[in-house]
């Protein structure tokens, strides 16, 4: 009897044993199965989920080929005044900063000797005007011969000549400005003796400003005049002022390669100043390239790429030299044709041969992808 027990004992732990087995690799068949579809539901779900990116067209620009060069600004016109004769300066009719027209008069010399001559010579055209006037008189009725009446024509003619020359060196006794524009400091003061050599003051005309440059020779070819410039100068950061090139030199400085040019800019607010420095710039357009955004450049061992969006969709990269980097765009040559739809954000998540969501578009670049994740979706329901 004992031993039918122990028997009977062992059967019922088999038996259990065997269930719990069964039930156990039961629940773990099912796991692997429901594991198994998981990843299929997963990957559609990522297909769904295609990057989303912003895209911009290629579009064609002109290279700029840019000149810079340093000069040095000089006046339209600057003239040093200087008296006509010798003699003491009574007075000056302007100052430092004056503004003056073209014949206006700025200085006085002492003119009492002219002021004399004038005179003298007006006394003796009035006496050569009687006696022009007794000797027509006397030729009339014979008294006078025809020599006399000629000789007191040309007396009169003489002495007018005289008053004209007198009349010419009191007016010069006063210094009239050469130019319009504007006098500088006086190196001289009223009661100042001066000579025809003294300079008393300086007029600029500087409503309009002269820079020359030195033009490295390559550029020679490209020069016009009238091309225009733009003029910076280093007293005032951040303006510029516009202008053009007023004449080129007939020849290149063998010595430095160099050629000489001069631009013109203007001063409509009179802040420029002769002897003031510039930076100028100018423009020389040249060949087309294609022009992409600045964020869509990207870097690898093989040199600068772009991602472009092909007409099915997908997203190939395509080798992108670097021509020229401006403002808004950077220039580049490669493969491109203009239009072609360029990424610019979200360039960290697309891969070669991948599908992309357009912002703004609505959907997918590859619109099979969605649909495709669908089908395997239901298939794993």
């Amino acid at each position: 009897m004992k031993n039918w027990k122990q028997i009977a004992v062992c059967v019922v732990v088999a038996a259990a044993a065997f269930g719990g087995w069964s039930w156990y690799n039961a629940e773990r068949t099912e796991t692997q199965s429901t594991a198994s579809v998981a990843p299929s539901a997963g990957q559609n779900s990522g297909a769904r989920n295609a990057p989303l990116v912003v895209v911009k067209p290629a579009q064609k620009q002109v290279v700029n080929d840019k000149l810079s060069a340093i000069g040095t600004g000089v006046a339209l016109n600057t003239v040093a005044v200087t008296p006509y004769t010798s003699g003491t300066i009574r007075q000056f009719l302007v100052g430092a900063g004056t503004v003056v027209k073209k014949d206006q008069v700025i200085a006085e010399l002492d003119a009492e000797n002219e002021q004399i001559a004038v005179e003298k010579a007006q006394v003796l055209l009035k006496d050569a005007e009687i006696t022009q006037q007794r000797m027509a008189t006397l030729r009339a009725s014979n008294t006078a011969t025809q020599v006399q009446v000629v000789a007191a024509d040309l007396a009169l003619a003489t002495a007018k000549l005289a008053v004209k020359d007198a009349q010419l060196a009191l007016s010069r006794r006063s210094v009239t400005a050469p130019i319009a524009g504007i006098v500088g400091i006086l190196p001289v003061d009223a009661g100042n003796y001066v000579t025809s050599s003294t300079t008393i003051a300086t007029i600029d005309d500087r409503s309009k400003l002269l820079i020359d440059i030195w033009v490295p020779e390559r550029f020679a070819p490209q020069l016009r005049i009238g091309q225009a410039v733009t003029a910076m100068p280093t007293a005032l950061p951040g303006k510029s002022f516009q202008g053009q090139v007023s004449a080129v030199d007939n020849m290149i400085d063998p010595a430095s390669r160099t050629l000489r040019v001069r631009a013109e800019i203007t001063n409509p607010s009179d802040v420029l100043r002769a002897g003031m420095s510039f930076t100028i710039s100018i423009l020389f357009p040249g060949d087309q390239y294609l022009a992409v955004d600045p964020l869509s450049i990207q870097w690898d061992g093989d040199g600068s790429y772009v991602w472009r969006i092909t007409k099915d969709g997908k997203v190939e990269r395509v080798a992108a030299r670097i021509i020229q980097r401006n403002a808004n765009a950077v220039l580049v040559d490669g493969a491109l044709t203009e239009g072609d739809t360029i990424v610019t954000e979200g360039v960290q998540n697309v891969r070669e041969g991948g599908s992309v969501t357009i912002k703004g578009a609505g959907n997918t670049a590859s619109p099979k992808e969605p649909a495709t994740a669908q089908a395997n979706s239901k298939q794993a329901g």
